[in-house]
């Protein structure tokens, strides 16, 4: 890893800050100074700054339960972010794995991990996702069929991949994708004739919504929900 991406990492010191200390000959690697920012550290290297020890962080994975009117965005002029409700340090390490729309309510995925974020949102590891959908109009069996075979998409070469359906009333359904197209589910629903009223993401892969969670509060994942399939 880069000297100047270690530090700003893991301290409060932005990447421009944490050059200018590097410059200034405040930081050692294995007590020697070290002024080049693009130096590589070593997994076993000791580095300080100003004698004080500086480690890696320890990835975060993060489960929020997203409320309305709050975008999945690091930054936005006009709107509550996800990030705005963590109310944590370091906030720019962090990013969203799976986004969802500004009115679409439930889980939402926040890591430092980059890879393991790849892992959850790259469509060729298909990772389940569980919606709870509550429709405009009433559902027919001719729809969830159609849903489940998979639908062609306006804009769309290819089919969708089938989908799990399970009806709860004539106008709710528990909808399992194993792909994550750009607004999927409302457009899946306009296909068949219908149209999405409330939208709410229960489930990614093996990690469920805490039940506990109220809308706009967060937990660390546990050891076993971070480990994916």
């Amino acid at each position: 890893m880069r000297l100047d991406k270690l530090i700003s990492n893991s301290t409060a010191f932005t990447r421009s800050q944490t050059g200018k200390i590097i410059r200034k000959g405040n930081v050692t690697v294995n007590d020697v100074v070290v002024k080049q920012a693009a130096y590589k550290v070593l997994p076993d290297d000791t580095v300080q700054y100003m004698g004080i020890d500086i480690k890696e962080s320890k990835k975060r994975y993060i489960m929020l339960h997203k409320p309305k009117d709050v975008i999945c965005a690091t930054k936005d002029g006009e709107h509550q972010t996800v990030l705005n409700l963590l109310m944590i340090s370091n906030l720019k390490s962090l990013h969203i794995a799976g986004r969802l729309d500004i009115d679409t309510t439930g889980l939402v995925l926040i890591t430092d991990d980059g890879q393991w974020s790849h892992r959850i949102t790259s469509p060729k590891h298909k990772q389940a996702k569980v919606y709870h959908v509550t429709l405009a109009e009433d559902i027919n069996d001719e729809a969830i069929e159609q849903l489940s075979t998979g639908i062609l998409l306006k804009g769309e070469k290819k089919k969708t991949l089938g989908a799990e359906v399970k009806k709860i009333d004539d106008r709710t359904i528990l909808l399992t994708l194993h792909e994550g197209k750009y607004h999927q589910v409302k457009r899946m629903l306009a296909a068949v004739g219908n149209h999405v009223s409330q939208l709410h993401r229960q489930q990614i892969g093996n990690i469920i919504l805490d039940s506990k969670l109220k809308e706009g509060h967060w937990r660390e994942l546990t050891e076993d929900e971070i480990k994916i399939p």
